[in-house]
């Protein structure tokens, strides 16, 4: 079958994680995944994140491009991208399902939706770290009634609405995926039963309370979209 989706993973210095995520992109079930693009957008990295990614040339139509922030090197593999649908991912998650992507494509079909996204859960985390992503995900279903939120955890897009949207704002300096995702209209966005595994280290560099600070002030901003264009500190932190 041809390639359908277009896969986004802006990573820096990664060379730990990504191979993670690669190997529970070779196990997805979808049909298409050995004509589907895998395209790593790094920022510069000098821990060898390029050569872990093609590495899995063998496995994976991986090609890797310069990037930068999160939001331009989405952005920038959006560009090269020509298939229908676009799944973004952080580099240091893991898709422990292997039906995830189709079922994801499916209900992006079915329902002709422009975003949906999945559950939250954290690898090897403690008490609170669970506690956080579950409030992540509890605030994901109540966006799916009122004003769509989804992170770049994994954001899967038809490809047009995206550019619509006009795509990952890069002058945004905090939540890029969040300022982008309260555009979709709410009957066009959808939770995917299931998860993604991510690490608990955004809770270890920053702390708990400052990762919920941030969060709150996301909420509470969330009609203000000059609010995201301000320096909110969190990449000198992060």
């Amino acid at each position: 079958m041809n390639a359908e989706i277009t896969i986004i993973i802006p990573a820096k210095n990664e060379a730990k994680m990504l191979p993670k995520l690669l190997r529970s992109l070779c196990k997805q079930d979808y049909e298409g995944m050995s004509e589907t693009k895998v395209i790593v957008a790094d920022a510069g990295s000098t821990d060898g994140t390029m050569e872990a990614a093609l590495s899995f040339r063998d496995r994976l139509l991986v090609e890797v491009i310069p990037g930068g922030l999160p939001s331009v090197g989405r952005n920038a593999g959006a560009r090269l991208a020509t298939t229908k649908f676009l799944l973004f991912l952080d580099a240091d998650v893991e898709l422990p399902e292997p039906t995830l992507l189709r079922r994801a494509l499916w209900r992006m079909r079915r329902k002709n939706l422009h975003l949906a996204t999945t559950n939250i859960a954290c690898r090897d985390g403690g008490f609170f770290d669970n506690a956080l992503y579950a409030g992540s995900n509890f605030m994901q279903r109540i966006g799916s009634f009122t004003k769509p939120f989804a992170t770049g955890m994994f954001m899967m897009f038809e490809r047009d609405a995206f550019w619509t949207l006009g795509g990952f704002n890069e002058r945004a300096l905090f939540a890029e995926d969040y300022l982008l995702s309260k555009g979709v209209a709410r009957l066009r966005f959808r939770i995917v039963r299931g998860r993604i595994l991510t690490t608990n280290r955004r809770f270890q560099k920053l702390g708990h309370w400052t990762m919920v600070w941030m969060f709150v002030k996301t909420l509470t901003h969330s009609w203000d979209d000059e609010y995201f264009l301000r320096d909110q500190d969190y990449w000198t932190e992060i």
